[in-house]
């Protein structure tokens, strides 16, 4: 009873919105994704643990400091082991390991199942010191795939309400409730791709192609920055998801292929979307939309 007070009591502390790093923050982001919400929860769990083996080896260590004072034992006893409390203290933190192993793994696999017929795909490549992003399910007349730059806003270029640091010029716009699968690489140097919202950490190394899969449950913006120290400007190269409904979703795709005629724009890349969403209704594919709890 009381291990699931204080695990509820964890979520109250974190229930503000916070889609990005806030100042003197103590909590986690807010989890968009099935996986973040795993994470987040497994960690209330696990601190529950973690106070009571605090409290129970402070105890211990006030208990033996407050008994065994030199001048209450002047001479001391002579005990070498004891057979009792070895076995105490091997089994029982074995079963506590235990307790937190299980749900561990299971959070650990499902965070690198890859779904098998995404809607969209999107490879995220690292650059010193800025992002490229191509869309590679539909491309324009000339067969030219739909690709960006994003670079971070200087400070001085920032508009109210702009995060510093944060902010780029062109976001990576997704559709919420929708899977995505994120290919990522790198031009140069080791990179990593990471957003705290949506519980992604991916690194992005020259000469390989990394994958994960992302549900954002929610609209909204999700900040991130490269986490594998690139070079001078590792801290400037921020990354921001913009997950929109599906229609501002294909109006924002059909816009960055101005060249195709509006309809059949419109067509391509709202059939493109809703297909893999029929096929999950009909029971064809598989998800990692797995309820942690």
């Amino acid at each position: 009873m009381i291990w699931l007070f204080f695990s509820e009591y964890l979520k109250v502390l974190t229930i503000a919105s916070c889609d990005a790093a806030e100042p003197w923050q103590l909590g986690f982001q807010d989890a968009a994704t099935p996986v973040m919400q795993g994470i987040i929860d497994l960690h209330h769990d696990i601190f529950f643990f973690l106070i009571l083996i605090l409290v129970l080896v402070l105890w211990m260590l006030v208990r033996a400091l407050w008994h065994f004072h030199y001048r209450r034992n002047p001479i001391p006893q002579r005990i070498v082991h004891g057979t009792t409390i070895e076995i105490i203290w091997t089994i029982f933190p074995s079963i506590i390991l235990m307790f937190i192993a299980i749900p561990s793994f299971a959070l650990l696999y499902s965070m690198d199942e890859i779904v098998v017929n995404p809607a969209i795909t999107i490879k995220a490549i690292g650059h010193q010191w800025y992002w490229t992003y191509e869309y590679s399910d539909y491309n324009s007349s000339d067969e030219q795939s739909l690709t960006f730059d994003s670079y971070m806003i200087p400070e001085d270029d920032l508009e109210l309400g702009q995060l510093r640091l944060l902010e780029v010029d062109n976001r990576v716009v997704v559709p919420a409730r929708t899977h995505l699968r994120m290919i990522i690489t790198s031009a140069d140097v080791l990179h990593s791709w990471a957003v705290p919202s949506l519980g992604v950490k991916c690194d992005a190394v020259p000469g390989r192609l990394n994958q994960t899969s992302i549900l954002p449950q929610r609209e909204g913006v999700y900040y991130g920055q490269c986490s594998e120290i690139c070079g001078t400007n590792h801290a400037f190269m921020p990354i921001a998801i913009e997950a929109v409904s599906l229609k501002d979703y294909v109006s924002w795709a059909c816009n960055h292929l101005s060249d195709l005629p509006a309809p059949t724009s419109v067509s391509r890349v709202s059939n493109h979307i809703e297909a893999p969403h029929r096929e999950e209704s009909s029971g064809g594919r598989d998800s990692i939309a797995i309820e942690m709890r």
